[in-house]
């Protein structure tokens, strides 16, 4: 394969030009190193390099004006704007950096297709004033604004052009319409000189200009890059603007229009591979090139070019080891740079000026692994320290003071994370600069390992010191959502750049680094509608319609561009790799790119398709069993000895697993902080305000009055315990408000049930609040002590029968409480642990001669007071509807039964602890 830049080079020789006097002009700066490469293989003696320039290095040159970045391009037409616009007219930076973008993207386009500008401008006035929406007579403030915008443009233009050109600067579009008016004079300072234009497809009406006066005055030579297949087929897109370029220009119709090949239509073979998301494809890139290079071929001949730059991490950790030389030529955005996301944690903290700070936003802060190892000492972390405290305490909301009390060290570095920044630009950026420069001291400790980690802080600290010098310039960022905005901006566009050999190894690029450049082997992702090509955007202030009637580019020339490029990577290669992502996604759809559908209805390659995913193994999902070991029934020895509980034993119904892990691992649950007030703390409070209540009353007789002093207490009484319990959580407002008011609530609707059931001359006798039970119990074959331990949450007479009360603050039905079979009691949690749990308080107080049978036991439901006292029933086996409410000798004796069986069970040897599935 002869590449094109050799053709062209051999061309040229031909005409017998002087290669080095000649000046090149190409698409991209990166396709001047092939061609210095390939001038190289082409002389037979050292000769000086000629001129190679990109074609904007050489419209600026033409134009005499510096190009400035877009960032104070922004803020130079802000400069405009403030000066064009009374004081209550004019937005914030922050608002204005919004529409402003779209603004210098339509004044670019304006000027690089040379539109008149007093044309276009009054010609979009004048479609606004026709459309807009008010059919009053007198239009609102609102309509007035939109109006007086519509009208400004041409004036915002005129005037901001002018400041530019005054300081010799521009942007593109400027440079361009420039460069055009300079022409005539630079060709009569350059006769004599040759410029060779190669590789351009898509050309602005500026551009055509500049080379077609070159070519008319003999000063150039263009070669195109096309293929017959594209530019004779009248509807194909990737010879769209050739077609046009060999149809307008006056040029050819004294000159042939050279250079059209036929390399397309030879033998490739060319794979379409659809698989599942982005880190598939980058998987399946490596992949492919493994199989390359087990064939030895020359990783200088093979492409890997990338439809979306987000892919680059992925595709990089995804080379095969084998391949130990590369070359990026795209850089990797600084937005996807991990040290990105500890800065855009710090903005959104500060972004609001607080007085506090909200736990998740400092424990992600604190926990970041760009922070993280600054706060070591030895062995411990305080920033582990902060996060335990804010944990253990409920800390919902922490101040700087708070934390530098908790730190204890490194108050410091606290003080740099959070001081206030006061919604002043200044403080953040010294702020942010202070904090790289205490990560770069910690990496230099060991500089080899953390060279990655440096470079990354180099470029950040490169974007800081941009955005100070913007903000000592300009003075425009008052607050930290504007400098939030333009950091935001220049992230999206500063790269961290790759080294490497431009000539040796694999080559890793864009679709727009590819301009030019020819390669045998191509592997092409993200080939998807949406992406490749990126379909029907449209971020302008100008209509469809007004942009056709202008000639100005609409998606339709966008896609062509994309088109033309993807063509002409096919173009020259034998072998053809085409990835797309086969998963639906809400933004950029699933659907394959119309590239694939029409590569297959042209019919002049046969296309081999496969869908593909990855090699999950299948992986059958067990459940778990643990051994009962000598150490584990040990463990259990230790256990039965303490006392088992009642819900530590329905625990082990539930599942044994998780007894398990809490009883014999000794594995305690995860400390979250409450933000909200949970279910198991509402339900302490309401047993803690229930026992404060009921306790001074035990062996007293209950009455009207004892209740209507506890409902005036309520609100006291609960307000101590959400304190007690809930620590530094707030529960003044929010959600928590309204849980703090549903225990009053439930609280007083307890107490007015009370009081109603006295006031129906129910007798109520206090025998017991929160009663400790402790019992030992005899289980043949188990020769070591075991016990049963458990609080009541209320023993009481009514009306001569003692109760044996449980509270739940959540919802309980009568038929949780209630069983058919004593050998279904210890099988099913769901429907029996209520009923387990009470006959267990119950059988421990007759046990402890506490209580004289027969008796009640049984639950109050909080969510379900209306039901009343949910008393334990036994229902017979029989469809008769009667059932046993009354606990008896032979009820308990029943029970222990069932209770010996289970406790029998866990301290088995020969049963070991197994998972259960849970629905």
């Amino acid at each position: 394969m002869v590449s094109f830049i050799k053709s062209v080079l051999i061309d040229l020789q031909s005409k017998h030009l002087k290669l080095e006097d000649l000046s090149f002009i190409l698409p991209s700066k990166r396709a001047g190193v092939f061609l210095k490469h390939h001038l190289s293989t082409l002389i037979d003696q050292p000769v000086f390099s000629p001129q190679i320039l990109s074609s904007e290095e050489f419209v600026e040159e033409l134009s005499g004006l510096q190009k400035l970045p877009n960032t104070d391009l922004l803020f130079r037409l802000y400069e405009t704007y403030i000066e064009l616009n009374d004081n209550t007219d004019q937005e914030p930076f922050e608002s204005f950096s919004k529409w402003a973008q779209i603004l210098l993207q339509d004044f670019n386009e304006i000027d690089r297709y040379l539109i008149p500008q007093e044309q276009i401008f009054d010609y979009l006035n004048a479609i606004k004033e026709l459309n807009h929406w008010s059919l009053e007579s007198n239009p609102t403030n609102l309509i007035k604004n939109h109006l007086k915008f519509w009208k400004q443009l041409k004036t915002y233009y005129s005037a901001y052009t002018k400041n530019l050109l005054n300081s010799k600067q521009g942007y593109q579009g400027l440079i361009y319409r420039e460069a055009v008016d300079n022409l005539e004079h630079y060709i009569e300072s350059s006769k004599g000189k040759i410029h060779i234009f190669l590789g351009f497809n898509a050309l602005n009406t500026a551009e055509s200009q500049i080379i077609q006066g070159l070519l008319k005055n003999d000063l150039a030579h263009i070669y195109w890059d096309i293929d017959d297949a594209f530019i004779n087929d009248s509807i194909h897109d990737a010879g769209w603007f050739t077609r046009q370029h060999r149809k307008q220009w006056n040029y050819f119709n004294d000159h042939t229009f050279n250079w059209v090949t036929n390399h397309y239509t030879e033998e490739k073979q060319i794979q379409t591979i659809g698989i599942p998301k982005l880190v598939g494809q980058a998987k399946y890139i490596g992949q492919i090139l493994e199989e390359l290079t087990q064939k030895e071929t020359n990783l200088s001949k093979i492409a890997v070019v990338l439809g979306e730059e987000q892919l680059l991490l992925p595709v990089l950790n995804s080379i095969p080891k084998s391949i130990d030389k590369l070359n990026v030529t795209m850089g990797l955005p600084l937005q996807y740079v991990p040290l990105a996301s500890f800065f855009e944690q710090l903005f959104n903290i500060h972004k609001n000026n607080p007085k506090q700070f909200y736990y998740k936003d400092v424990i992600g802060l604190l926990s970041h692994p760009s922070i993280y190892p600054l706060f070591s000492i030895s062995t411990q972390n305080v920033s582990s320290n902060i996060v335990a405290s804010i944990q253990k305490n409920n800390t919902v909301y922490i101040s700087l003071t708070e934390l530098k009390e908790i730190a204890q060290s490194h108050k410091e570095l606290i003080e740099l994370l959070f001081k206030t920044w006061d919604n002043t630009s200044q403080i953040a950026l010294q702020s942010c600069s202070e904090l790289i420069l205490k990560m770069k001291a910690n990496f230099e400790t060991n500089k080899e390992s953390h060279s990655l980690e440096l470079e990354y802080l180099y470029r950040f600290n490169t974007l800081f010191n941009q955005l100070s010098q913007l903000d000592s310039t300009y003075k425009y960022l008052n607050s930290i959502t504007a400098l939030q905005s333009i950091y935001q901006e220049l992230l999206s566009t500063e790269t961290l750049d790759f080294k490497g050999e431009p000539l040796e190894g694999l080559q890793i690029m864009g679709m727009l680094e590819s301009r030019v450049l020819d390669f045998e082997t191509v592997i092409i992702s993200s080939v998807n509608e949406g992406i490749l090509p990126s379909g029907k955007t449209n971020n302008s202030f100008i209509p469809f319609d007004v942009k056709i009637e202008n000639k100005l580019p609409t998606f339709k020339e966008k896609d062509a561009v994309y088109t033309y490029h993807f063509y002409r990577l096919l173009q020259r290669a034998k072998n053809v790799y085409i990835l797309y992502n086969t998963e639906i996604d809400a933004l950029k759809g699933g659907e394959k790119s119309r590239f694939i559908t029409q590569l297959d209805i042209e019919g002049i390659h046969n296309i081999k398709h496969q869908i593909i995913a990855p090699n999950v193994p299948n992986i059958e999902q067990k459940l778990q069993q643990i051994i009962k070991t000598p150490t584990v029934i040990e463990q259990l020895k230790v256990l039965s000895s303490k006392g088992y509980s009642p819900s530590s034993l329905t625990n082990y119904i539930r599942n044994p697993i998780d007894f398990y892990y809490e009883k014999i691992l000794g594995i305690k649950e995860f400390e979250e902080v409450e933000e909200n007030i949970a279910a198991n703390t509402l339900g302490s409070v309401i047993h803690n305000s229930l026992e404060d209540f009921y306790k001074p009353l035990e062996g007293s007789q209950l009455t009207i009055e004892h209740v209507k002093s506890f409902k005036s207490e309520t609100k006291a009484m609960v307000t101590k315990h959400f304190e007690e319990l809930y620590n530094k959580g707030g529960f003044s407002n929010g959600k928590n408000l309204i849980i703090f008011e549903i225990a009053q609530r439930y609280i007083s609707n307890f107490l007015n049930q009370e009081i109603e059931s006295l006031k129906q001359g129910n007798e109520i006798k206090i025998l017991s609040i929160e009663a400790d039970e402790d019992i030992s119990i005899k289980i043949e074959g188990l020769d070591f002590p075991i016990k049963l331990k458990g609080k009541v949450d209320r023993i009481d007479s009514f009306n001569g029968v003692t109760r044996v009360i449980d509270y739940k603050s959540g919802k309980v039905e009568q038929n949780k409480v209630e069983i058919v079979d004593w050998e279904d009691l210890c099988s099913d949690y769901n429907k029996y642990s209520k009923s387990f749990q009470v006959l267990c308080y119950a059988y421990m107080m007759k046990q402890q001669n506490r209580i004289e049978l027969p008796i009640e036991a049984g639950i109050i439901s909080f969510k379900n007071l209306n039901e009343g006292f949910l008393k334990f029933g036994k229902k017979p086996s029989s469809h008769s509807r009667t059932k046993d409410q009354l606990i008896t000798q032979d009820t308990l004796d029943n029970f222990e039964v069932e209770l010996k069986k289970l406790i029998t069970e866990i301290c088995n040897p020969k049963v070991d602890f197994i998972e259960k599935e849970i629905d």
